[in-house]
């Protein structure tokens, strides 16, 4: 394929819509949306979890505001899972994973699915959803009362299930994808202290923690918020905890800080100068340390891990960080019109097109792949997450903006798809 090529707008287009029809195959009858395998059919023995639910439910909210009446109705059956069987009636919060059976698979309350609770019902409300105002207040409630620690201006990570034991572990991971709920909530309720929070929290972890260790980001600390960079040394590949900094989400702080940073160029604020400054640094650190051209033996993309040296830890290759690179790319390119930018966004969808999207035969994108046998299946098996792929189809061809929800809302949203079959 012609190695000049960049996604047009029609391309992008087609892409959204190929996407919310491949996550549509998602939905469970009994409720909420299942982990999918790579033919499109729910993988067997999975539990329902949670975070699947929530991020789901946020992508058909996007579809909704896209005009898509089928992603609407979609959003609904999210919304009713999120209200019902995940819901904890006796104690407040949301389980995590629900079996088969309908019963918990467990019982904690942790911040990394709270967040994305929060994240659906916001996104759900913008997209004028019934039963969003509810499962919003319940979200609020439970994330300020139980996860927000306002002293340390950061969220707690996990407790048992009555909200009697907090963990001792707090985690970077939760609290970034709490900046973008709390940007989304805001955007949602007018009430601009969800956007103050986000700022704490980044403030605290990127303009504290990560500068202080050459913007690669410290993903672990101890409950007095200290970091840990041994943490998971003997399990580096885990999904949601990995051993070292994570480029990928370098790449994805880096772009949620631009979102801050449009909240002042909205609101006629101040801006905060060192936002800009600080999204330009984690990016070209991801890309120093995560970036291989396939010169290092395997094929493009961003690695997993790194130690804290810059060295590679964890090889594999992982869609959703070709997804981010491609989305912060095009929002520093907007914010900041340097030319460098843009060609960083067409050189990574070459390589996400040739590394995760041919080879996935038409259904979603492939979401691994190694040095060896690609697609690879070590740490992610079939196609579970697809609101990364949504996004980078989107972020793209809106404004800089707090929220996305909020950019398609604003914009007519509707002529981004308006020359394509629904």
């Amino acid at each position: 394929m012609d190695e000049t090529w960049v996604p047009d707008d029609a391309w992008l287009g087609t892409e959204t819509i190929r996407l919310l029809d491949g996550a549509a195959l998602s939905l469970d009858p009994a409720g909420g949306f299942r982990w999918l395998g790579d033919k499109g059919r729910p993988e067997p023995g999975r539990p329902r979890p949670l975070w699947i639910t929530a991020r789901m439910t946020h992508v058909f909210s996007i579809g909704a505001l896209l005009g898509r009446a089928a992603d609407a109705a979609r959003v609904d059956h999210g919304l009713a899972a999120m209200l019902g069987p995940f819901h904890d009636a006796e104690h407040g919060g949301w389980f995590p994973a629900l079996a088969d059976s309908g019963e918990p698979e467990n019982t904690a309350k942790t911040a990394y699915e709270h967040a994305f609770v929060l994240l659906a019902a916001s996104s759900a409300r913008i997209a004028g959803r019934a039963g969003a105002d509810r499962l919003l207040e319940l979200a609020t409630q439970t994330v300020l009362t139980r996860f927000w620690d306002e002293n340390a201006g950061r969220l707690v990570e996990e407790w048992d299930r009555s909200w009697s034991r907090l963990d001792s572990y707090r985690g970077a991971n939760a609290n970034m994808h709490a900046v973008e709920a709390f940007l989304t909530a805001a955007d949602a309720t007018g009430d601009a202290s969800w956007r103050e929070r986000a700022g704490r929290i980044a403030t605290s972890i990127i303009d504290g923690a990560a500068r202080a260790q050459a913007w690669r980001i410290p993903e672990h600390y101890d409950q007095d918020w200290t970091p840990l960079p041994e943490h998971n040394r003997v399990r580096p590949a885990d999904p949601f905890r990995p051993y070292g900094a994570t480029p990928g989400h370098g790449l994805e702080w880096a772009r949620l800080l631009l979102h801050l940073d449009a909240v002042s160029r909205l609101t006629g604020r101040t801006p905060e100068p060192w936002l800009a400054e600080a999204a330009e640094r984690l990016f070209d650190r991801a890309v120093a340390d995560g970036w291989r051209a396939g010169g290092d033996g395997g094929p493009p993309g961003f690695v997993y891990t790194t130690d804290w040296d810059g060295v590679p830890v964890v090889r594999q290759r992982y869609h959703w960080v070709a997804c981010e690179a491609i989305a912060t790319a095009a929002v520093l390119a907007e914010v900041t019109g340097r030319p460098v930018y843009r060609e960083r966004y067409a050189e990574f969808w070459r390589s996400a097109r040739d590394l995760f999207i041919a080879p996935a035969a038409g259904f979603g994108w492939v979401h691994e792949v190694d040095d060896v046998d690609p697609p690879a299946q070590r740490t992610w098996s079939g196609r579970p997450d697809w609101y990364h792929a949504v996004q980078a189809t989107l972020i793209p061809r809106v404004p800089a903006a707090p929220s996305l929800p909020a950019a398609l809302a604003r914009a007519d949203a509707t002529d981004l798809l308006s020359a394509l079959p629904h």
